[in-house]
């Protein structure tokens, strides 16, 4: 009878239940007519109320009545009043159940008075006891109603025998440890579900951080691929048209020619640097690198994982690529440690020193053996040592990276500041 769940077992745990105080009433009320007991007629009578009254509670609280209410109505007004007049009321909790439960309980005790061997009827009463009641009050009510069925034995047998405790008090113990271990079960099925529940929607966060990752990366690509070559082209094309404009005449006819080839030139660079800049991580748009790391630290949660970040000597601007390699290798850094390090704590640190900026990521997880893992994680330049030992090289840094089994690791990318400006970058 209980509503929380109409799975097969339940529904099966509730019909044996029915069968078993029905088939217990009716085994005294043959008992008491086959054995010329002289309260014979009292006894059915009142077990046939006793059933009734069952019957009428067992009813009362099925599910098929809130269903029946539910299709009765054929409006949203109807469907309403039919499930207010029709949903079950004998429920586990309610003055209407511990009404019902009194009311049978009564005629259990005078059905006792009347005949011993209604107190087998005491099992399936311990159930409905404790279903119904709260816990503090269903045991104390289990406890009297054994007693209650050792007193009508001893009474009725004029005899005290072992029997008469062991089976009412035994009956007791296995239906508490009965309703109290399925309610631990249940309880352990809710936090299941929840936790089911809350992992299907990690997850669709995770893919929608890839699917971010993955349109930051293909940015960052497209970014560099222009700053690398339609820039860095443009720049030279500008320098020479330069030079070429200085060594001609004045008056010389393809002078007025090159000014406006090295005028489209230095216009046409500056919109590839507008690119270059549209296409920049949005975390270094409002800021610095260091306001980005701090960002990206506050940001950054797992179970059990603390983030901190440091800023170690005189900040100073770096180029833009050198932010991005550092950002970058910062986010790819931190995703391995709450993806694969089960680390309760990391550290970011941004030093900067006379002639190089260094980013040190420590974490005190279960580490790994450096000399085995893997060439590419992905194969597409994201996450991965090789992409961010690459992305180091590019800018004439280096990266290394110190990790045992179960000592955490050490991740740190060095990159030198004092770069040689390129002539395209001198002449803009």
């Amino acid at each position: 009878m209980d509503s929380r769940s109409h799975t097969h077992v339940t529904a099966a745990l509730r019909l044996c239940l029915h069968a078993l105080l029905t088939g217990l009433l009716a085994l005294a009320a043959v008992r008491a007519v086959g054995g010329d007991a002289p309260h014979a007629g009292a006894v059915v009578a009142l077990t046939l109320v006793t059933a009734v009254v069952y019957w009428a509670g067992a009813l009362a609280s099925s599910p098929l009545a809130a269903g029946a209410g539910a299709r009765a109505g054929t409006g949203a007004r109807a469907t309403s009043v039919q499930q207010g007049a029709l949903t079950p009321s004998v429920r586990p909790g309610t003055r209407a159940a511990a009404l019902w439960l009194a009311g049978l309980c009564a005629l259990w005790l005078a059905l006792l008075v009347l005949s011993a061997d209604a107190l087998w009827v005491a099992f399936p009463l311990y159930f409905l006891q404790l279903h119904l009641l709260p816990t503090r009050w269903g045991i104390p009510a289990v406890a009297v109603t054994a007693a209650a069925a050792i007193t009508s034995f001893v009474v009725h047998r004029q005899e005290i025998a072992p029997g008469a405790f062991i089976g009412p008090l035994l009956g007791a113990a296995v239906a508490v440890a009965t309703v109290l271990g399925y309610d631990a079960l249940f309880r352990e099925s809710e936090r299941r579900r929840e936790l089911i529940v809350e992992l299907v929607a990690t997850r669709a966060e995770l893919a929608e951080a890839e699917r971010t990752a993955g349109t930051l990366a293909e940015r960052e690509r497209l970014a560099r691929e222009i700053h690398d070559t339609l820039a860095q082209g443009l720049s030279s094309i500008q320098l020479l048209l330069r030079a070429a404009e200085r060594t001609l005449p004045d008056q010389a006819p393809a002078t007025a020619h090159v000014r406006a080839a090295r005028e489209a030139a230095q216009a046409n660079l500056a919109e590839a640097r507008s690119f270059v800049r549209a296409l920049t991580p949005p975390d270094l748009e409002h800021g610095s690198l260091a306001a980005a790391l701090e960002r990206l630290c506050a940001r950054t949660t797992a179970p059990g994982l603390t983030v901190r970040f440091a800023v170690s000597g005189t900040p100073v601007e770096l180029p833009t690529p050198y932010e991005v390699a550092l950002l970058r290798t910062a986010q790819s850094a931190l995703a391995n440690t709450v993806r694969h390090a089960g680390a309760g704590r990391a550290e970011i640190t941004l030093s900067f020193m006379d002639t190089s900026v260094a980013l040190d990521v420590v974490d005190d997880g279960r580490g790994f053996d450096p000399s085995g893992a893997p060439v590419d994680e992905r194969g597409d330049g994201g996450f991965g040592l090789p992409a961010m030992r690459s992305r180091a090289a590019t800018l004439g840094g280096t990266l290394s990276v110190e990790s045992a089994p179960g000592q955490g690791t050490a991740l740190a990318v060095t990159l030198p500041v004092a770069v040689p400006a390129q002539d395209g970058e001198r002449a803009a």
